[in-house]
């Protein structure tokens, strides 16, 4: 079977193309897949969007509402970085139950990976830094409660660190956050996971690739986790606008070869999400993004 992949054209909102989030990187990912010949009928699964009993597991009720009756306050829109208008919050709510949806065919076929996600800086009380709902606290929380997972681990590689992530699943004892990312980066203000590894700028492939290769036996050999979510954002790129390491594209497909075959050697799921990526060139970054895909289907 090809690598279960979960996408919705709704991912992308519509922003204009000379915003800081780049939108189109959605569309050009699924052009980009779909080159590779990875999107195939057998491949793609709809995301359908998060109920708000699903969404206020992980957030403040109150808040959750605002965004689906898309009346979130000036003052939060602008720690998120753009008005959450109708396109906004559907999109938010579908990249939420995109990556429930990718966890749930992981847990059936090993790997599964949503063409959006990883939206790591949406905090119990409010979205910040371009995220609404953080998905894969959601999916962590919707998974424990229902019943399909007892032990989560959270792979945050973004180069950002996941304080939103941290400060939801701070006091869940089921859920493990791991978070290796710029020092110097975004957020200022840092929310402890249960593991953080600070990079200093211009970290490279080789002592990038050499501190992971440390620290993944240290996360295994802690629980047999019953899923992993996978954060496989792209900004570690050298060529990132928001970045400030040093990675090549090799060092990408090292990194995501690393993650994904540490676990699937051990029978342990992932589920990969695409975190973010910001340039000006977005056909380069939905490539970058692809590769996470060329590297999970080649365990799928």
């Amino acid at each position: 079977m090809p690598l279960q992949i979960v996408h919705h054209p709704d991912y992308d909102a519509g922003f204009a193309a000379n915003h800081r989030f780049p939108m189109s990187k959605y569309p050009l990912l699924m052009e980009a897949l779909r080159a590779r010949g990875l999107a195939g009928p057998d491949a793609l699964n709809t995301a359908d969007p998060a109920p708000a009993s699903w969404l206020k597991l992980a957030h403040a009720a109150d808040y959750v509402d605002q965004v689906i009756g898309c009346s979130v306050p000036e003052k939060i829109e602008r720690e998120i970085g753009f008005p959450v208008g109708p396109r906004v919050s559907l999109r938010a709510q579908l990249a939420a139950g995109g990556t429930v949806l990718a966890a749930r065919l992981a847990l059936r076929h090993g790997i599964a990976c949503n063409t959006a996600g990883g939206s790591h800086h949406a905090r119990r009380a409010q979205g910040a830094g371009f995220c609404t709902f953080n998905d894969v606290a959601v999916a962590s929380l919707v998974l424990l409660t229902q019943g399909a997972a007892q032990n989560i681990l959270v792979v945050d590689l973004d180069v950002h660190q996941g304080d939103g992530t941290a400060d939801i699943l701070g006091n869940e004892p089921r859920v493990f956050t791991f978070s290796m990312h710029g020092e110097r980066n975004y957020p200022v203000r840092k929310i402890a996971s249960d593991l953080d590894i600070a990079l200093p700028d211009g970290t490279g492939d080789a002592a990038y690739l050499e501190r992971l290769a440390t620290i993944l036996p240290e996360l295994s050999a802690q629980l047999r986790w019953d899923i992993v979510f996978y954060n496989a954002g792209v900004d570690v790129h050298a060529e990132d606008r928001l970045g400030r390491l040093a990675l090549s594209n090799d060092g990408l497909r090292a990194r995501d070869k690393m993650v994904i075959g540490h676990f699937l050697a051990q029978g342990i799921p992932v589920c990969g999400v695409i975190g973010g990526g910001y340039s000006t060139d977005v056909p380069a970054l939905a490539a970058r993004h692809a590769l996470l895909f060329e590297v999970a289907s080649a365990y799928a």
